[in-house]
């Protein structure tokens, strides 16, 4: 087998096989800074690279990592597994996202467990799975956005094997599989890239610290190393596409932006391998250029989260007004509306949350819808709250048949369906008892500063904040939480079979707020919604029939027809003199 490594800065390299031989590693003539050696090795073996006689340390590439981040990396021969589905790949277009985190979607916290709840995904009718991140970090349980090692899995998970069972078995439902990757820091433990080379550089700097080298010497090595790993998820791991997290802090002052080279990559990936991938960014810049296509001067990515979206659905159904949702609330269920045909709310317009104009229009003509993800819950926008409180069943109701029937790829976070009485809390588990002190005296001091009190923000490194936030699969069959499940998989079945619900052209899309009410049309179809606590009448722009409701609605016939809601009541109607299929709910 042949081990290769970049360490630029060593002068002399040696692996240490199965933690008893050492060998030497040569210069290699062809790539400066690279050292190789072919050396007998087979699927399992353990390794670990030694720089100019230090410690070993694991290998930057490693593709698993059996003790954890520090341990030695093991050797994976990808085409030593027996796939059983051959997979043709499944396309965003037309999509129902199903963001789901294995540590916490079974009370087991692993990827053979999971296989178990593929049949209620299925029955649901979602199309793909979106994995929060997998990449080793230390200790068991958290939420993977601190992972160290970008080629290899969680052991705890069940490493690389178990994560090639589930994506086959996810196939065997006919569900695609996205991975959400973290290219913009790594953890603040079980980092071992610095030794190695530059990877970092304190020429730009993020939230979490010196920045990813993406633009400063060696940053063409750096660049390599995190499209490789995004290539190999795809590749090997037979994934659909990749969520790429907050892009907006991969900062990159070259003149071919590291976002346009990994799309370019990825989409020749896609072309050799004869089967459709996709990326989706997340990015707080609404700048439409991030998902524009290269050839008309965007990054190429294939779609993005859309938070504008989210906020205002959220401030409209909680009526909370704090930090970012200020404006949202402000405009009320007018920006609802504007999101919705619009994809941005804040589109050049004052954010008051960051003291300055903010976004750019999307070209309604020319952007696919299918380009925005659009979401009522994400881990982000539960966990981030004190207590990871979720929306309860009523503001669902309101929620759902908008996600579902918006022209936006819609997005649904774990446990949502059935409305779980469980909370979705940030939690972490180092192992260096300092570090851990310190993220939970940092979380508790953040809230405190909204008027939480400290004892009541859970503790991060406690086990018990982790294991409240698993889900309850007794819950999807108790009343109540069994009426929702049915109303999502009404939606999610009519989204398939009225193909006015997949119409990409966002400018066809109307949305007309009026109070707390809402009407969104979509060819034939009229979504309704009343955000208020009171019954309301919503106006219709021609005669409607009922396809779906939640509570039950009356529409009131004549010459002004309209829809009567009660408090917190959606429905989804279809123009009489409209031929099509009917979903009952």
């Amino acid at each position: 087998m042949l081990f290769e490594v970049w360490a630029p800065q060593a002068q002399q390299v040696e692996i240490l096989i199965d933690d008893r031989t050492r060998h030497s590693l040569g210069p290699d003539p062809a790539r400066a800074g690279w050292w190789r050696a072919d050396l007998p090795a087979a699927h399992g073996t353990r390794y670990a690279y030694l720089l100019d006689g230090g410690p070993p340390l694991p290998d930057p590439r490693s593709r698993r990592q059996p003790d954890g981040p520090d341990g030695a990396s093991a050797v994976v021969d990808h085409d030593a597994f027996d796939w059983t589905v051959p997979w043709p790949g499944r396309a965003l277009p037309g999509a129902v996202v199903y963001e789901l985190h294995v540590g916490t979607f079974t009370p087991e916290g692993t990827f053979d467990a999971a296989i178990g709840k593929l049949p209620h995904l299925a029955r649901l009718g979602i199309t793909h799975i979106e994995l929060m991140p997998v990449c080793p970090f230390p200790g068991t349980n958290g939420w993977g956005y601190e992972g160290v090692s970008l080629w290899a899995v969680h052991e705890p998970y069940g490493g690389p094997e178990a994560m090639k069972r589930f994506v086959d078995a996810a196939h065997q439902h006919c569900l695609g599989v996205v991975l959400d990757v973290v290219h913009n820091h790594l953890g603040p433990s079980g980092n071992h890239l610095p030794p190695f080379g530059p990877y970092f550089t304190d020429r730009h700097h993020t939230p979490w610290g010196d920045a990813v080298n993406l633009d400063a010497p060696g940053s063409d090595e750096v660049r390599d190393f995190l499209i490789g790993s995004a290539l190999s998820w795809l590749r090997d791991y037979r994934l659909d596409g990749l969520r790429l997290d907050a892009v907006h802090a991969l900062v990159d002052t070259r003149a071919l932006h590291f976002l346009e080279e990994l799309s370019t990559a990825v989409d020749g990936l896609s072309a050799a391998l004869g089967r459709p991938l996709f990326l989706i960014a997340e990015s707080d810049l609404n700048d439409p250029r991030t998902t524009a296509p290269r050839e008309a001067g965007g990054l190429g990515l294939h779609a993005q989260w859309s938070d504008d979206f989210h906020h205002a659905l959220h401030a409209a159904v909680t009526g909370e007004a704090q930090g970012y949702y200020a404006d949202f609330a402000a405009a009320g269920p007018a920006a609802v509306a504007k999101t919705l045909t619009g994809g941005f709310f804040h589109d050049g317009s004052w954010s008051s949350f960051r003291g300055r104009h903010h976004g750019r229009p999307l070209d309604r003509r020319a952007v696919p819808a299918h380009r925005l993800l659009g979401y009522a819950q994400t881990h982000d926008q539960i966990g981030n709250r004190a207590t990871g409180d979720r929306l309860t069943a009523d503001q669902l109701t309101v929620a759902a048949a908008l996600v579902l029937t918006s022209p936006f790829t819609p997005m649904l976070f774990m446990g949502e369906e059935w409305g779980a009485g469980t909370p979705w809390q940030f939690f972490t588990d180092h192992d260096d008892p300092e570090l851990g002190a310190a993220i939970t005296r940092g979380r508790r001091r953040e809230f405190a500063t909204h008027g939480w009190a400290e004892e009541d923000v859970p503790d991060p490194q406690a086990h018990a904040t982790r294991d409240r936030s698993c889900l309850d699969w007794a819950e999807p069959d108790k009343a109540g939480h069994r009426d929702l499940l049915d109303w999502y998989r009404g939606l999610i079945a009519l989204r398939r079979a009225e193909p006015a619900l997949t119409d990409p052209q966002l400018d066809t899309v109307a949305a007309t707020a009026g109070g707390r009410t809402l009407r969104l049309a979509r060819g034939p179809i009229r979504t309704v919604v009343n955000f208020s606590d009171a019954p309301a009448r919503v106006p219709l722009d021609v005669p409607c029939e009922v396809l779906l409701a939640r509570p039950s609605c009356k529409v009131l016939p004549g010459p002004d027809p309209a829809v009567q809601l009660p408090a917190r009541g959606a429905a989804v109607l279809r123009a009489r003199e409209a031929a099509g299929a009917t979903v009952n709910g």
